[in-house]
């Protein structure tokens, strides 16, 4: 094992709006799977490539820590509603980097997302922070055709071929993760509520009751 980095701390940004299992399940796995140190969820202040969140950022950190409290490996991480303006990813990995110098940093990313990279502010620098791990359902495969011509460019070579190997350096690899995706969205457990049906069983039952007790999404 010599020569090999530390292990690596997992990034795993959202506007948690609300936070549910389809967060958190695949969460766990990549933490458990990647052998990651610690895991920090990020809620996003302003999130610069979706709509404003509809509960306040003070509410979606509440469920947050409602909903990781005695998890061992979670840490919710406020750095990005300490700060202003749009919730950039590049800006956080670089603000976490400062903190771990010598430590392999992972961003955790769905496909959808991965796949939208080009879009995001100074993608490319993303790679020169972390190594970026793609959770996807188990026996997905992806077909490089179906990957934006710049970003096929920028990840060519990068591949991982396991998590071991995310501790060969601090940052610049690409990992394909297969993890359990449950079929639940924010978007449809706010639907749900507004039409006045029940959020149990989509979430942890914390969050539910605060959801109520704070009248949200009504």
């Amino acid at each position: 094992m010599g020569g090999l980095f530390p292990a690596p701390i997992g990034v795993f940004g959202g506007t948690f709006d609300p936070i549910h299992f389809g967060h958190l399940r695949p969460a766990l796995e990549l933490l458990e799977q990647l052998s990651l140190q610690r895991l920090h969820l990020i809620p996003s202040a302003v999130p610069p490539h979706r709509d404003e969140p509809h509960a306040a950022a003070g509410q979606r950190l509440a469920m947050l820590r409602l909903a990781v409290a005695g998890q061992p490996g979670f840490v919710v991480d406020e750095r990005e509603l300490q700060r202003s303006g749009p919730s950039y990813t590049v800006d956080t990995l670089e603000s976490l980097r400062a903190e771990v110098e010598e430590t392999p940093l992972c961003l955790l990313l769905g496909v959808d997302a991965f796949l939208g990279l080009p879009a995001w502010h100074q993608w490319q620098r993303l790679l020169e922070l972390a190594h970026i791990v793609v959770a996807h359902r188990p026996g997905w495969r992806l077909e490089e055709a179906s990957m934006p011509p710049a970003l096929r460019q920028v990840v060519a070579g990068r591949w991982l071929a396991d998590a071991g190997a995310l501790r060969s350096a601090l940052c610049g690899g690409v990992l394909l993760q297969g993890v359990t995706q449950l079929d639940i969205s924010a978007t449809g457990i706010r639907g749900r509520i507004a039409a006045g049906k029940s959020a149990n069983y989509l979430l942890p039952d914390k969050v539910w009751q605060y959801i109520q007790e704070q009248d949200l999404y009504r």
